[in-house]
């Protein structure tokens, strides 16, 4: 079950449960009942209302089909589906051979359509801005992580690098924080470091009219707490990436909480020639 700390997902199944158990008492059928014609345990069915167990797509028609309501059976599972969508783990969206690469080719497009993209980084470089020694490294480490195969990272790094031309298009803007300590998270031999710093140094001194970077200093006062990686799209959209699975936040009041939390995390951050600093001093630790 996805983790509570997200309650639009778990609102998102409440109220699957809450429709199916509309169905069953509209139908006058007992839960016992239910159960029996289903050839399900006597639990099943209370747990399935709770929202303490998820549904099925077989759970579904059964259900729709016992209560006479096959009318409702698509738009149930459209529900269902839409919740699954919400919290997908990595292992599920990498399934399949090649599945990192496919993974990164599926967001092509999202990062494409928006117009703004606000980035914030605990752990490690921005994805669109990270060179392809660096993507390497992080990639390896990922389809390790997740099982899958690593004749994949070569395919899934070139793919991610080619998203980057999204920098350079017209009327896009884009705004990257990341934290002082992802400078020294260490991916690969020093020199992947090196390298990866100093693109990072020249973003800061270059004038790329879509893009302005930013990092959050040691030691700064600040009003907002290390979070996750996230990435809000177009300011009604959230991906969070937390270990086991990338969290999709689209209920507006959800959403209002990521704005605030990054606007907090702008305030404290540097730019500018002082960003270039703290990037250059990491980099003189790797050499």
């Amino acid at each position: 079950m996805p983790s509570p700390q997200y309650p639009a997902v778990q609102a998102a199944r409440q109220a699957l449960a809450d429709r199916l158990r509309e169905i069953r008492l509209n139908s006058g059928i007992k839960t016992k009942y239910l159960a029996e014609a289903a050839g399900w345990d006597r639990w099943k069915v209370g747990k399935i209302e709770h929202a303490q167990r998820a549904p099925t797509v077989a759970d579904i028609r059964a259900w729709c089909h016992i209560c006479d309501a096959d009318d409702q059976c698509e738009d149930l599972i459209a529900a269902l589906q839409s919740a699954d969508s919400a919290y997908a783990t990595w292992k599920r969206l990498q399934r399949g051979k090649g599945g990192l690469r496919r993974l990164q080719e599926s967001r092509l497009a999202l990062y494409e359509g928006a117009s703004t993209d606000w980035t914030y980084c605990s752990q490690v470089v921005p994805g669109l801005l990270q060179t392809r020694d660096y993507v390497t490294e992080l990639l390896t480490l990922i389809s390790r992580r997740s099982g899958g195969p690593d004749d994949d990272v070569p395919g899934a790094a070139a793919v991610r690098i080619d998203r980057q031309r999204v920098l350079w298009r017209p009327g896009r803007k884009f705004l990257f924080l990341m934290e002082e300590a992802a400078l020294y998270y260490r991916l690969g031999e020093p020199q992947v470091m090196v390298n990866q710093l100093s693109h990072l140094a020249n973003i800061t001194a270059s004038a790329i009219p879509s893009v302005a970077l930013g990092v959050l200093p040691f030691s700064r006062a600040r009003s907002q707490w290390v979070l996750e990686n996230f990435t809000v799209f177009d300011g009604n959209k959230v991906e969070v990436e937390i270990l086991s699975a990338l969290v999709t936040i689209t209920v507006p009041g959800e959403v209002s909480l990521y704005l605030a939390a990054f606007e907090d995390l702008y305030r404290s951050a540097v730019f500018g020639d002082e960003a270039g600093r703290l990037i250059e001093a990491a980099a003189d630790a790797y050499r």
